[in-house]
């Protein structure tokens, strides 16, 4: 089922964090380089690697073990992907994303997101984990086009919630009518 506090804490920003506005600058992180995190059930952060902190701005890892993933969310990221996230992890299956993230110093960072559930040993679902790498720029510019359709979408309506659900309906169909799924979208752009 999904949450939707979890979908709060992928895809909104935290409230601390609301008035970092979007710098225009990229916070670069190198081609080896994986970026990881965990969360819980809930999208609270339990664990991230120190490439996490130096490309999110932070500096140790206390400033944000138990703040929801979405301090990282940028503005600019459509509300529906993270719709499609959560139902695929909390459906126990795997996705592969872009995500635009955000530093804390409004610095932006693209990343190609494999994001899993974590399993205890009886298969119960226990958290979240999530590797992310640098995507190919001439990917990145595919998807940036989709993205503002997306979050137009979202816009057309007050209520946030409707908004990311028409949206969210509408990437769907568009990608039935094209006869691929999700992942093979994201693995074929």
């Amino acid at each position: 089922m999904l949450h939707e506090n979890s979908i709060a804490n992928f895809g909104d920003i935290d409230m601390a964090k609301g008035h970092v506005q979007p710098s225009g600058r990229e916070s670069p992180f190198g081609e080896n380089e994986i970026i990881v995190s965990k969360t819980d059930l809930k999208g609270h952060l339990t664990y991230t690697n120190d490439v996490f902190l130096r490309v999110a701005g932070y500096k140790t890892a206390k400033e944000v073990i138990g703040q929801p993933h979405s301090i990282i969310r940028h503005p600019d990221m459509p509300r529906s992907v993270f719709k499609l996230l959560w139902q695929t992890i909390e459906a126990k299956g795997e996705i592969f994303a872009y995500v635009v993230n955000m530093a804390i110093n409004g610095d932006h960072y693209w990343v190609l997101a494999h994001v899993t559930p974590s399993f205890d040993a009886q298969g119960n679902v226990v958290g979240y984990h999530s590797n992310r790498r640098k995507p190919d720029p001439d990917k990145v510019a595919k998807i940036v086009p989709i993205y503002k359709a997306l979050l137009a979408k979202e816009s057309e309506v007050a209520n946030r919630k409707d908004g990311m659900n028409m949206a969210y309906d509408f990437l769907m169909t568009d990608l039935q009518n094209k006869g691929i799924g999700y992942d093979e979208f994201v693995l074929t752009l």
